[in-house]
């Protein structure tokens, strides 16, 4: 559990410092732009190698069942998970309805994507991870409405929003069959 707390306090730590706009520009001042986004990236990097590493410890050794998430929970889970999928195609790309809608799509995502997650588990590791990543985007979110960062402007409908759904929608399908091989767990 230790490596995936320090996983977790690396990877969502550095990406809390893009918030601090003082700190950020401190770095930047004395390390160059790309001396921080070298330090960023490794930090991140390193925070993602521990995260998995640390989680996947846990689990083989260390599980700790908090409770049963009941079944009717099950399908919002997967509505959460496609809706997930959607603000992450939309995120990249072009600008469109939902990009507009939700002005922050990666956030959103993430989001949609921890809820789902901590709904389908009730075991004390995916409390933790899925928490501090649903805790840290609720407060990346404030963080960047306080600084008046509105983010995408909503236009209507565009080629952008068909590319987020079908794109979305093809990797919430691809999902069930990708998440046994990459995380070693099925979907229930």
């Amino acid at each position: 559990m230790t490596m995936l707390i320090i996983g977790l306090i690396l990877f969502l730590g550095i990406h809390a410092l893009t918030t601090l706009r003082g700190p950020r520009a401190a770095l930047i001042g004395r390390l160059g732009e790309g001396g921080y986004k070298g330090l960023y990236s490794v930090v991140a990097a390193v925070g993602l190698v521990l995260i998995v590493w640390g989680f996947g410890r846990y689990r083989a050794d260390d599980y700790v069942q908090l409770w049963i998430p009941p079944a009717a929970l099950r399908p919002v889970a997967y509505v959460l998970m496609w809706f997930a999928f959607v603000a992450l195609a939309a995120t990249y790309s072009p600008a469109g309805k939902i990009k507009g809608l939700l002005h922050h799509p990666m956030l959103v995502s993430v989001k949609a994507w921890a809820l789902a997650h901590l709904l389908a588990n009730g075991d004390l590791g995916a409390l933790l991870l899925f928490g501090a990543f649903l805790a840290w985007a609720v407060r990346d979110r404030i963080t960047v409405a306080r600084r008046g960062d509105q983010g995408a402007r909503s236009m209507g409908v565009t080629s952008g929003d068909a590319i987020a759904l079908v794109v979305g929608t093809i990797a919430f399908i691809a999902m069930f069959w990708l998440h046994p091989l990459l995380i070693g767990l099925p979907i229930a």
